[in-house]
């Protein structure tokens, strides 16, 4: 589990799917809102607290985002909320506005560009021409976006022979980062590094 603080009042939280085997979880627990879910849930945001130094309570939306073959990130929000409604919650309770979401698209991140270079050309090899590449704080990001699931599990299962998965996302990179190639970073990648 990683942990990543956005602002002063949101959190970003990455499962892997082992995370998710280790806690007795499957995706399909956390869609039906079950109880093993909800304690995950607080010993999460019992970790956030600890980690970055502050207190959770009162009512906290939640984005959830599953990230195909790999396992799910959250956006948890802390909501504002009156001195009526802070008597309400002194009791612990936690009331979740909870969002879900499906994406094939990961980030992947590289130290080194040669380690892109190979990964263009096996993408190539297999049939996968896209993605996009961005340079930010001394590393490259690879972004890529599959088209149907079983292709992206093989698609994810190659790249992370390379890389690694990042805990930023797109958004942050298309804003923050410096853009290498922005479409169909494989095909141009093996136009001008054929491997």
């Amino acid at each position: 589990m990683r942990l990543e603080r956005l602002n002063y009042n949101k959190i970003k939280i990455f499962l892997s799917l082992d995370d998710l085997i280790d806690k007795g979880l499957t995706k399909e627990d956390i869609w039906k809102d079950s109880l093993k879910w909800h304690q995950l849930f607080h010993e999460m945001l019992e970790e956030a607290s600890e980690t970055f130094g502050f207190e959770i309570h009162g009512s906290v939306a939640v984005e959830i985002f599953s990230v195909q073959a790999q396992g799910m990130i959250m956006i948890v929000t802390l909501e504002e909320h009156s001195e009526e409604e802070e008597e309400l919650l002194q009791d612990g309770f936690v009331e979740m506005q909870v969002t879900l979401d499906s994406t094939d698209e990961s980030v992947y991140e590289f130290h080194d560009f040669e380690d892109i270079i190979m990964l263009s050309g096996t993408l190539y090899r297999n049939g996968f021409f896209g993605g996009s590449i961005y340079f930010w704080n001394n590393k490259y990001y690879c972004i890529l976006k599959a088209d149907h699931s079983q292709t992206a599990k093989r698609i994810f299962a190659i790249t992370e022979e390379y890389g690694s998965l990042s805990n930023l996302t797109n958004h942050y990179l298309q804003e923050y980062g410096k853009a290498v190639i922005k479409e169909n970073a494989v095909l141009n990648m093996h136009h001008y590094f054929p491997v």
